[in-house]
């Protein structure tokens, strides 16, 4: 049944956030954000499925929320731009639980490239993963809510979702694209009680970005630029630092919760203020 606005008002905080009970689904989740985000989530109750490419990170992972918050965990691995595993993944949903009750779709990858220098693999892969693997998730998730009625889906953009940037046009369009499929679903679903936004971080300090600092490392001259480039980027936060995996996951939080029950078809900035730029 379907809370009235005066439910929701005669409850407390600390039952708004709960998420005991409910069953949520996360991709990408073996580390970085994903996790800090399944952590969150195990935390407020929930029972969580974790995927991700790296079979063995989602299995650990999995473990270490079942064993820390006493929730029920689960791992699948998953190819997010590969429709047949996202529908592997999503049978699995329906095998560990009754009903999913929120979807996150985090996965995702950040290459730099100049557009001039962009080839057409490069391209594709940005988009396969970054943003045809936000749809096929989305619609595993909406065929399932649309059932029960309820349900909230969290696609994670960016603030490249809004604004433009260079050596980075495939990502910037693939975040583009996740920002106006969570509007257009939104629509879809709203009326059958489902929400649907989206949460754009800025540049996180997540094993992605220590990864792509390594690999500059190996050429000292390129390792100059990146640093550069992040004093650059830096400079531009109003909160002069980057944004911290847990930052982005207790706002995630938020809007999975009743908290954000009447939140839909928009995108909630979590980027220490570079957006105001």
């Amino acid at each position: 049944m379907a809370r009235t606005p005066e439910d929701y008002a005669q409850r407390g905080i600390a039952e708004l956030i709960s998420l005991r009970g409910r069953n949520a689904v996360i991709t990408g989740g073996a580390r970085g954000l994903g996790y800090a985000i399944a952590r969150r989530f195990a935390e407020a109750g929930a029972n969580i499925l974790v995927g991700d490419k790296n079979a063995e990170g989602a299995a650990e992972a999995a473990g270490n929320l079942a064993s820390a918050f006493g929730v029920k965990a689960f791992s699948s691995q998953l190819d997010v731009a590969d429709s047949a595993s996202m529908a592997q993944f999503a049978d699995e949903a329906d095998s560990a639980f009754e009903t999913v009750d929120i979807w996150v779709n985090n996965a995702g990858i950040f290459p730099a490239a100049v557009l001039a220098d962009t080839t057409d693999d490069e391209w594709d892969l940005v988009q396969d993963v970054n943003l045809r693997g936000t749809f096929l998730g989305c619609r595993a998730a909406a065929r399932r809510m649309r059932e029960t009625g309820r349900g909230v889906i969290i696609n994670i953009t960016s603030v490249s979702g809004y604004r433009g940037r260079p050596s980075i046009a495939h990502y910037v369009a693939a975040k583009h694209g996740v920002v106006g499929l969570t509007k257009a679903l939104a629509m879809e679903l709203g009326p059958l009680g489902v929400r649907v936004l989206a949460v754009a971080p800025a540049m996180t300090e997540t094993p992605g970005l220590q990864e792509q600092r390594a690999r500059y490392r190996e050429n000292s001259e390129a390792a100059q630029g990146f640093k550069e480039m992040e004093q650059k980027i830096l400079a531009n936060f109003p909160l002069r630092r980057f944004g911290h995996p847990d930052d982005i996951a207790r706002v995630v939080l938020f809007a999975a919760s009743d908290l954000a029950a009447y939140v839909t078809a928009t995108t909630i900035f979590c980027d220490g203020g570079i957006s105001a730029f």
